[in-house]
């Protein structure tokens, strides 16, 4: 059984449903988006709150580009907004921000509020929000064997100096645990290429709430039935 001993240190989730919580109210996509985004603040605290080390959100995929052209025009507006209000307000609580994901798909103006917020939470004592944003975990891991083939043909490392510490230092997130738990709203249940080396020994929490109506109360549910687990990582 997991114990206090075995702190929960890191939370990751999958935010779905924006759209269909709007769609179920008439209201456009971008509405259920901006009720989302206020949801991640909430969650952010909660966690903050409960002593969670690190929080991982799944803002934006990779794929995410592929949709309609007006809604991720919406998408990244929104995020311009939050990165000047909602995420500023998170600084005052003591809660550093981090982004992971391909920065250069992203507009200049977007990177340089990233960049901006990252340098002003830095030293911020409380937990680590990561927001994963044009993030996508396959391609994070084809750049991490890359890098590793690089270092070997420069003759940096030698083919037998590869193993599981050495590809997890070449990932975005060399130098945080992996997640302990993955929570995924809506209720679908798949990973879409969110974290795969990361998530091996997460443990998996799939719910039907829409991300707009996911509260503390049901995060605090999860962390709660995350210490009555048996995590075992393979043994018996």
């Amino acid at each position: 059984m997991s114990t206090k001993q075995e702190s929960l240190q890191h939370i990751a989730v999958i935010m779905d449903g924006n759209g269909r919580w709007a769609q179920k109210r008439g209201l456009p996509r971008a509405a259920g988006h901006k009720k989302g985004a206020e949801t991640v603040k909430e969650i952010a605290k909660a966690a903050n709150e409960r002593g969670v080390r690190f929080l991982t959100l799944y803002a934006f995929s990779t794929e995410n580009w592929q949709r309609p052209k007006d809604e991720v025009k919406t998408l990244m507006d929104l995020l311009r907004q939050y990165l000047k209000s909602d995420l500023v307000e998170l600084h005052k609580h003591g809660i550093r921000i981090r982004f992971i994901g391909e920065r250069y798909m992203l507009d200049k103006d977007i990177v340089e509020s990233m960049e901006q917020l990252e340098q002003n939470t830095a030293d911020n004592k409380g937990m680590t929000l990561i927001l994963a944003i044009s993030y996508g975990s396959r391609q994070e891991i084809v750049a991490a064997v890359r890098k590793v083939a690089a270092m070997v043909k420069k003759g940096d490392i030698s083919e037998s100096d590869v193993d599981i510490d050495l590809v997890s230092d070449m990932l975005y997130t060399k130098d945080v645990p992996d997640p302990d738990i993955l929570i995924r709203t809506s209720g679908e249940q798949r990973i879409s290429n969110y974290l795969l080396w990361q998530l091996a020994y997460a443990e998996l929490f799939f719910t039907k709430t829409l991300w707009p109506d996911f509260t503390p109360n049901e995060l605090g549910e999860i962390i709660d039935n995350f210490y009555l687990r048996e995590r075992r990582y393979g043994k018996v």
